[in-house]
């Protein structure tokens, strides 16, 4: 099936949303378990702890505990308003920052942090003139930011206006809340549904029956994705293994003899790779022992990861090769991984 289908239901009990694209599964979203922070959510949070060495604070929240950096001038039992950031091994506290965004589908809001800008990624200047247009109408607070996003381009202008007044209100209100007070939730991070309406390209055609995720195959792709092996578009095989310090890749040819059978193999990887971290909800440090190949093909290897990760929503970094020869990458924490999240 051709084009974008978003698919809401339920994966093993559990709310999610599947996007499939061009039939195949393209990206996951699982609700997070309720004894986790959830990624986006703001607190006021009480200072516990310096933790020396690692210039940052422990903070107590009512749902857990928050690690923040570069907490300088800040005494423990004070209180501060934080959003808790990208997920963190299981016995770690999760990040925090100081620094507040608030995203809804077609624009972001900085409380503190003024300006008025449009996405790079919207090229056409006639839109970006009538968005410009769009948010010196809004009149925001003069201490909020706004940031149109790149959904506005193709949406109606009122929706936009709508978006926009809606993400003001809670600017807004976030900014009113005093930091003196209990430690509190004050708005908490968005379910997979939302974050799946927030960040998703608009899909073809939309589907929430009850048996929705079975009839696309997505429980099927489910089990498959719980299971280390990969398998490679060139009849090829990856291993995906998690492990408390990183993620172990290995690639393997299967039965190619042929001579470029490795760089074939690593090649086929490349193009799978970032699809499949975002299913499995992978991040961190990530090891892989790729294929045996030549020396000199690795500024090809090279190349070609970094114009996938380019491509890739989730900011991926390059990190370079080990003196054995496995190649390092770094990847943002942003989703918890499939193990933890389902049963």
């Amino acid at each position: 099936m051709k084009g974008l289908q978003a698919v809401f239901g339920h994966v093993h009990g559990i709310q999610a949303a599947a996007l499939i694209r061009d039939g195949q599964l393209d990206d996951l979203l699982i609700d997070s378990p309720e004894n986790r922070i959830r990624s986006g959510s703001i607190f006021r949070a009480k200072a516990l702890r310096s933790m020396k060495g690692q210039g940052g604070t422990i903070l107590e929240t009512s749902q857990g505990n928050l690690f923040l950096r570069n907490a300088k001038g800040i005494a423990p039992g004070q209180t501060i308003i934080v959003q808790s950031g990208s997920y963190a091994e299981p016995g770690k506290a999760m990040p925090a920052t100081q620094k507040l965004v608030l995203k809804s589908r077609y624009c972001l809001a900085t409380p503190d942090a003024p300006g008025l800008n449009i996405s790079k990624m919207v090229k056409d200047e006639d839109r970006r003139v009538a968005l410009r247009e769009i948010l010196a109408s809004a009149n925001p607070p003069p201490e909020t930011g706004i940031v149109v996003r790149s959904a506005a381009l193709s949406a109606d202008d009122t929706t936009i206006r709508d978006d926009i007044a809606a993400i003001v209100n809670l600017a807004h209100r976030i900014s009113s809340e005093p930091n003196a007070g209990s430690p509190e939730l004050l708005l908490e991070g968005p379910d997979a549904q939302t974050l799946a309406w927030r960040d998703w390209p608009t899909p073809d055609s939309t589907t929430d029956v009850p048996e929705a995720m079975d009839q696309f195959g997505v429980l099927d792709r489910v089990d498959q994705l719980r299971r280390a092996e990969m398998p490679l578009d060139n009849s090829g095989v990856a291993y995906v293994e998690p492990t408390r310090a990183f993620v172990a890749i290995d690639v393997n040819t299967s039965g190619d003899t042929s001579p470029a059978a490795g760089l074939k193999a690593n090649m086929a990887l490349i193009r799978g790779l970032t699809r499949e971290l975002r299913l499995r909800g992978l991040g961190g440090q990530i090891v892989l022992d790729l294929a045996p190949m030549p020396k000199r093909d690795r500024r090809l290897v090279e190349q070609q990861f970094r114009t996938a990760f380019r491509r890739d929503a989730i900011e991926t970094m390059l990190v370079g090769w080990t003196p054995f020869g496995h190649l390092e990458i770094q990847r943002k924490r942003e989703r918890l991984p499939l193990f933890e999240v389902l049963p």
